[in-house]
């Protein structure tokens, strides 16, 4: 049956089809038709204003309501109290719908004159404009799903305080094996000098058994046996240290006055008065009495 349907309106477009040909061979032959795409052209519509309509329409599902149900205020713009002169709000038609500025101010101005003449009308009627001091508004979401949202916060925090003890506890983990292959490679060291010195005293290369006391202590954290556990000073005692800045630190004596390239260059201390006898006091020094001599005295003495 839907087989038979379907042929007979294949043959229906079909004879449309054929129909519509002839109608633009006519239109052709008449030179109706002209070179181009020939698309049908509808006229604009007319926008229609049915008042009547309109209110029909509205009075069949306006509700005589009381306006405490309704809350409708109809109002122009009020004037600016605060600062009159400072700014003033155009009228309905003369404000420019592309200044963002006198649009908003204007929707501002309407929603504060419907307010200062809504809430006479309230306080009248006597319905609450304030909120009460202990008023509790029932919660948007339900407690059920902000149990959920309670839950899941405090997943995600557990979730991150475990990440963060996994990241200590890979850092230290990390520090441990640092510290355990330091341990093992000194451990390899000291092994491999212990070996080599079996080889030498094996050998004959060596005569030192140092290395089977083990790992001897340092010299600094030992104590002195039988001593009260007292540990060993360090450096020399007061005594020592003033001889030291007395008498200095031994080492080289010999040779210690000798001339160096930077002594014999150095001439700051040479003193040409003293070195060639010209000094201011000593001018009479040649003229001087000197004491005779041994075997002078003796012939003086044989003279008397």
């Amino acid at each position: 049956m839907a087989d038979y349907e379907n042929h007979l309106l294949s043959e229906s477009e079909s004879e449309e089809s054929v129909i519509t040909d002839k109608e633009l061979q006519a239109a052709f032959s008449r030179g109706a038709l002209k070179t181009g795409l020939n698309v049908v052209l509808e006229g604009h519509k007319k926008a229609l204003n049915n008042v009547d309509g309109l209110k029909q329409c509205l009075s069949e599902f306006k509700q005589h309501l009381a306006w405490v149900e309704r809350l409708d205020v109809t109002l122009g713009q009020a004037p600016n109290v605060m600062s009159p002169t400072s700014y003033h709000t155009p009228d309905k038609a003369t404000v420019d719908p592309e200044d963002d500025f006198q649009r908003e101010m204007s929707f501002y101005r309407q929603a504060q004159a419907a307010v200062l003449k809504a809430l006479p009308w309230l306080h009248h009627q006597k319905v609450p404009t304030r909120r009460p001091d202990d008023y509790f508004a029932e919660m948007a979401k339900s407690d059920q799903q902000m149990q959920k949202i309670r839950h899941k916060l405090k997943s995600k925090q557990v979730a991150m305080e475990k990440s963060e003890k996994a990241k200590q506890l890979r850092a230290l983990r990390k520090y441990g094996k640092k510290v355990q292959t330091e341990v093992l490679q000194k451990r390899q060291k000291e092994k491999a000098t212990v070996l080599n010195a079996i080889k030498k005293y094996q050998k004959g290369l060596s005569d030192k058994l140092d290395f089977l006391d083990g790992e001897q202590p340092p010299p600094h954290q030992g104590k002195k046996e039988g001593d009260g556990g007292q540990r060993i000073k360090k450096g020399p005692n007061a005594k020592r240290r003033y001889k030291n800045e007395k008498f200095g630190f031994g080492g080289k004596k010999k040779g210690s006055k000798w001339n160096t390239r930077e002594s014999h260059n150095d001439v700051s201390s040479f003193r040409a008065s003293v070195a060639h006898n010209k000094g201011p006091g000593k001018a009479g020094k040649k003229g001087s009495n000197k004491r005779p001599g041994k075997k002078m005295r003796q012939k003086m003495k044989s003279r008397t």
